[in-house]
């Protein structure tokens, strides 16, 4: 049953109690919440200037609407401290948008867990991590974002393992899956960069993801080497769709590539014509029908195929390359679609911004 502010106030004054109170009403991911006393959650609104009953996203197939208020409740009990509100309501509104396909994504047997990817000041602002352990524990602020968003979506948009949420596996970023993007030392513009907001606003973008693949790679020592093995990563039939990827290089990767002179953009163009099958290979383990492809994806996908290769997505526009982890290490990752299709596009928002508002 959704949490409503009359159910919060029955919450015991007992912290252990409140605890044990939240498990037996249903309310948790399977590990302990905070509890969402009312004062916490008061705090948590006044991060956010519209009034608590504002609809931030709804859910198409089941109509269940999340407010500024149940937002709260949720990020209270997910551990946010109250400026880390700004990014929750952010990836709430781009998730909301018809193309990252909510519910598909949320009820999917793929296993899909929104990935958020904050870009820009922000990031220090609240103190994000975007160094060593990026996609791992030990950081408070990228940690309980990711949760929170999860927790809205079992509490409030009541997307249940097993009952609504019928992921055949799942993957861990299922509990939570938040990253910032690094800008020390990035010889790239940066995501926020690339978008069409103010100077000095922050971004998040929200992808509809799969499982996080790691890629090894120490001895490359060129942009063809380190991007290669990223790209074989991509290539594997498991992982070509005509979906949209997030690759998140290393430093240490980015550094041997940005030296020898190579933009972001050729970045994308080397993965994409790099991270592809032979349709005749795609066919040979039932992965590939002609009809499907026609009719989901028309003259564009016709065209790729016609090439005799499928690759990852429909353009180089369609993987995301960010920067981010720790100075060491030749370890880059690659996220892929959680779609066989093109089910999901990813959005992107500014953070505490209302570009429609005007002055």
């Amino acid at each position: 049953m959704p949490l409503d502010s009359a159910r919060i106030h029955d919450i015991p004054d007992d912290p252990l109690a409140a605890i044990d109170y939240c498990y037996e009403q249903g309310w948790t991911d399977g590990l302990p919440v905070v509890p969402p006393a009312v004062k916490r959650v008061e705090e948590m609104m006044l991060f956010e200037g519209r009034p608590p009953e504002t609809v931030l996203a709804a859910h198409p197939a089941t109509g269940l609407e999340c407010t500024v208020h149940s937002a709260a409740v949720n990020a209270v009990m997910a551990g946010c401290k109250p400026e880390y509100f700004p990014v929750v309501v952010a990836a709430l509104e781009a998730m909301n948008e018809p193309a990252f396909n909510f519910h598909g994504s949320t009820a999917s047997t793929g296993g899909s867990a929104p990935l958020l990817i904050v870009s820009g000041p922000i990031i220090d602002d609240i103190g994000m991590n975007c160094d060593v352990n990026l996609f791992g524990p030990g950081n408070r602020a990228n940690n309980t974002i990711g949760r929170a968003i999860r927790l809205i979506l079992m509490n409030v948009f009541q997307m249940i393992p097993g009952l609504s949420d019928k992921s055949t596996q799942g993957h861990p970023g299922k509990f939570s899956f938040c990253i910032a993007e690094r800008a020390p030392d990035n010889p790239w513009p940066l995501l926020v960069e690339g978008l069409d907001y103010p100077e000095g606003v922050s971004s998040v973008t929200v992808f509809a993801g799969g499982g996080f693949c790691n890629v090894e790679n120490h001895g490359g020592n060129t942009p063809e080497m380190v991007l290669t093995s990223v790209a074989a990563a991509m290539a594997s039939y498991s992982c070509i769709t005509l979906g949209q990827s997030v690759v998140v290089l290393s430093p240490e990767h980015v550094r041997i590539i940005a030296e020898a002179g190579w933009s972001k953009r050729r970045v994308q163009e080397f993965l994409f014509e790099t991270a592809a099958q032979p349709v005749s290979g795609m066919e040979s383990v039932g992965k590939f029908r002609q009809r499907d492809y026609d009719e989901q994806h028309g003259d564009d996908a016709h065209a790729l195929v016609q090439e005799g290769m499928l690759h990852c997505g429909l353009s180089p526009d369609d993987i995301l390359v960010v920067m981010g982890g720790g100075d060491a290490g030749g370890h880059s990752s690659f996220i892929p679609s959680w779609s066989r299709k093109r089910h999901s596009l990813m959005q992107s928002k500014p953070i505490g911004v209302c570009i429609d508002c005007g002055p």
